[in-house]
C-alpha cells in the first residue's frame, strides 16, 4: 500500500475539485505537494469536459452557495457517467438544514466511491447523535468503528471518519490510522485537504480502500511529524506542506501507525 506514494508521483493524476472558497488554494497546493495535479472550477459549462479528462473528482460543500447546488449534482453525475472515482466531503452537514438537504440530494443522486468527514459529520449522515458546532467536531475519542462500518454499509461506499483515530472502512474491512496531532484542528482546511489527498490516490489503484487510507494517513502522519512543542500554527502549516511534499516509502514504513481489521 505504501508504494502508492510513488505511483501518484509517477502518474501525476488530474484531480478535479468542486470545492469551497475558504480552502480552495490549500487544496490545490496539497494536491501538487503529493504529486498530483489540481483543477478547480465553478463553471457549469465545462463540467463535462473537465470530468471526462479528470482522474478523480472531489465535491466539497464547505461554503454553502445556492448557485452551486446544481453544479455539484451535475459534477457528481458526470463522474458516474465517465466512471471516475468521486469523493464527497459533506462539511458541516449537521450545522444547517440547507447543508443536510444538499448532502441528502447528493447521496441520493450520485454514487460516491468515498464519503469523507469528521466523526460528527459521519455519525449525522448515519442518523446518530452528534457532538459538534458549525463545521467542527467534538471528538471524545471513543471507538466509533462499528458506527462508521454501519454508515458505510448504508451508503454502499467507503467511509472515512477522521478524529483522534481515523477510521476508513467499506463496511467489511477497516483500516485505523493512529497518527495525528491536535494542531491539525487548529488550521482551517485540513479535512478538505485530506479529501484532495484521497482523490490523488484514488486515481492510482483499483483498491479504493487502500487509496482512501493512504490519503488519510498522509495528512495525519505528516501532521504528527510536523508538530513541535513550541511551534506556532503558521510554522506548523508550512512544515505540514513540506512533509507532504517529501513523504516517501521510507518515512511511511518508519512512522505510520496503521491497523487493518478484516
Amino acid at each position: 500500500m505504501f508504494n502508492l506514494i510513488n505511483t501518484v508521483k509517477e502518474k501525476n493524476p488530474l484531480v478535479a475539485h468542486y470545492t469551497n472558497n475558504v480552502t480552495i488554494n490549500d487544496c490545490a497546493n496539497i494536491t501538487l505537494a503529493i504529486g498530483a495535479s489540481p483543477l478547480m472550477s465553478f463553471s457549469y459549462e465545462e463540467v463535462d469536459d473537465i470530468v471526462s479528462a479528470a482522474s478523480s473528482v472531489v465535491i466539497n460543500i464547505g461554503t454553502m452557495n445556492s448557485e452551486y447546488i446544481e453544479l455539484f449534482i451535475k459534477a457528481g453525475k458526470s463522474a458516474n457517467k465517465y466512471n471516475k472515482p468521486v469523493i464527497l466531503d459533506p462539511v458541516g452537514v449537521f450545522a444547517t438544514k440547507a447543508r443536510m438537504e444538499l448532502t441528502n440530494r447528493l447521496l441520493n443522486e450520485v454514487k460516491f466511491d468515498v464519503v469523507k468527514g469528521n466523526i460528527s459529520e459521519i455519525k449525522f449522515i448515519g442518523g446518530f447523535n452528534v457532538k459538534g458546532k458549525g463545521v467542527d467536531s467534538f471528538d471524545d475519542g471513543s471507538d466509533a468503528t462499528d458506527i462508521v462500518k454501519r454508515v458505510a454499509q448504508k451508503l454502499e461506499s467507503i467511509v472515512v471518519a477522521t478524529g483522534k483515530v481515523d477510521i476508513i472502512t467499506d463496511g467489511k474491512s477497516t483500516y485505523k490510522v493512529n497518527n495525528g496531532t491536535q494542531k491539525l484542528k487548529g488550521i482551517t482546511g485540513t479535512g478538505c485537504m485530506t479529501a484532495s489527498l484521497i482523490g490523488s490516490f484514488m486515481a492510482c489503484t483499483e483498491n479504493k480502500l487502500q487509496a482512501a487510507t493512504m490519503g488519510t494517513l498522509a495528512m495525519s502522519l505528516c501532521g504528527e511529524l510536523s508538530d513541535k512543542e513550541d511551534m506556532s500554527l503558521g510554522s506548523f502549516k508550512v512544515k505540514l506542506m513540506d512533509n507532504i511534499y517529501t513523504l516517501d516509502v521510507g518515512t511511511l514504513n518508519k512512522h505510520a501507525k496503521v491497523n487493518f481489521i478484516s
